[in-house]
């Protein structure tokens, strides 16, 4: 008989999945709720992150790691990640912060096509030659960075109105995105024969 319960990891990957439209309706609308509608929205995204950094911990060292988790963690962090950029980009035209929001764009779309582009790869790469594509430490400091730069953007109004320290963070997290990008290619590319 197959067990259907869920252990610890995949409880905490489902439940980022969940925290996700949560997230996204507290940011669109709770936009006209002052400084509440950016402490709910931000501490939701806070509370994602952290099942995020422990679901794959806890499976790791209490040997937990199921079928299960290897599809729904990547699946719940890739929608953490869309979601919450392209929330944030519409949040800033609700706000009226088109310069912003005119800058910003062209972080999400980095964000964006790096994760179709090394989602890809790793499909490729798993399916032809069975290596599991791992994440490197420059993919975890850009995972870093996109957490701290995401919170940065929403609670930076509540301190000054200048976005310089969102303008810093959106610099970071296109920089990384684009080198962990690169750095995947450089690792794996070299597996995929060009030529079948």
């Amino acid at each position: 008989m197959k067990k259907t319960a869920l252990n610890l990891p995949n409880t905490l990957s489902l439940i980022r999945v969940l925290l996700v439209p949560l997230f996204v309706a507290a940011l669109l609308f709770m936009t006209g709720c002052g400084v509440w509608g950016m402490i709910v929205p931000a501490l939701l995204y806070i509370i994602t992150g952290l099942t995020d950094m422990l679901d794959g911990k806890i499976a790791r060292k209490y040997n937990l790691v199921t079928d299960f988790g290897k599809f729904i963690d990547p699946l719940a962090d890739k929608f953490m990640v869309l979601a919450s950029m392209i929330s944030i980009l519409v949040w800033m035209i609700l706000r009226g912060e088109r310069v912003c929001a005119l800058v910003f764009v062209w972080v999400v779309l980095v964000i964006l096509l790096r994760e179709l582009g090394v989602t890809s790869l790793r499909l490729v790469v798993a399916g032809k030659s069975g290596i599991v594509v791992a994440a490197s430490m420059l993919g975890k400091i850009k995972t870093v960075s996109q957490m701290v730069g995401t919170v940065v953007l929403i609670l930076e109004p509540l301190v000054w109105q200048g976005r310089v320290v969102s303008y810093v963070f959106m610099g970071i997290m296109a920089f990384t995105t684009v080198f962990s990008g690169l750095d995947y290619l450089k690792a794996y590319l070299p597996h995929i024969d060009t030529n079948k």
